[in-house]
């Protein structure tokens, strides 16, 4: 036969049976908050990821922009190139294609390149060696500014008159100005050599024009 439950004891198992819920709310609030914790870091991952695939599909975009800028940057110093070395530059073809592999901003090396072809565009002075040349401009320039002025006076004479009066004046000056003349074939002669008519190249010529204008004035009287 069973024995009464003595107050004394059903005390303690109300305080037993207080701890094991007490336990059970604690251990349920636990994994209430490590469920949290779990899914705050879950979405924080999520978030990263997603930041971090757009970060991703952006840099490609301006990969693939930076890409298409470099390759017309090349083709047109590739094309500047083949205009100025002609028809071997013709034959050349299409630009050289990317080294495989190769790191570095390609910015500095096209700069570069396009500094070196706006130096080497620019002409230079024409050298001393056609000093010959450009004396034989002077000289030819007078003695074709010589001849028209000698023209000129002939008709003057022929005619008479108003002619008479103004056909010799427009003979001298025309004369005078024949040490100019002969810069039109150095001109010519310098952009054939790619070279500026610099001051030096000018005084070749009009000084050999001037000496020849006074010598064949000299000469004339």
């Amino acid at each position: 036969m069973n024995e009464p439950v003595t107050s004394e004891s059903y005390a303690a198992q109300i305080r037993r049976l207080a701890e094991l819920s007490a336990r059970v709310r604690a251990q349920r609030d636990e994994a209430h908050t490590w469920h949290a914790q779990q899914c705050a870091a879950a979405e924080r991952a999520v978030a990263e990821a997603e930041a971090a695939l757009r970060r991703a599909e952006q840099e490609l975009v301006d990969a693939r922009e930076e890409q298409e800028r470099v390759d017309a940057e090349v083709a047109d110093l590739w094309q500047s190139l083949r205009g100025r070395l002609g028809g071997s530059g013709r034959r050349a073809g299409g630009p050289p294609a990317p080294v495989p592999g190769a790191t570095g901003d390609p910015a500095p090396l096209l700069a570069g390149v396009r500094d070196l072809l706006v130096r080497t565009r620019q002409p230079g002075d024409l050298p001393g060696s056609v000093n010959p040349l450009l004396a034989l401009c002077g000289v030819a320039g007078a003695v074709l500014a010589y001849a028209l002025g000698g023209a000129a006076r002939a008709a003057g004479e022929r005619y008479g008159g108003e002619l008479g009066v103004g056909l010799p004046v427009l003979a001298l000056v025309v004369t005078l100005l024949g040490p100019l003349v002969g810069l039109v074939p150095a001109k010519v002669l310098a952009d054939r050599r790619h070279a500026v008519l610099g001051p030096r190249p000018m005084t070749v010529v009009l000084v050999a024009g001037l000496v020849t204008t006074v010598a064949l004035l000299v000469a004339g009287r």
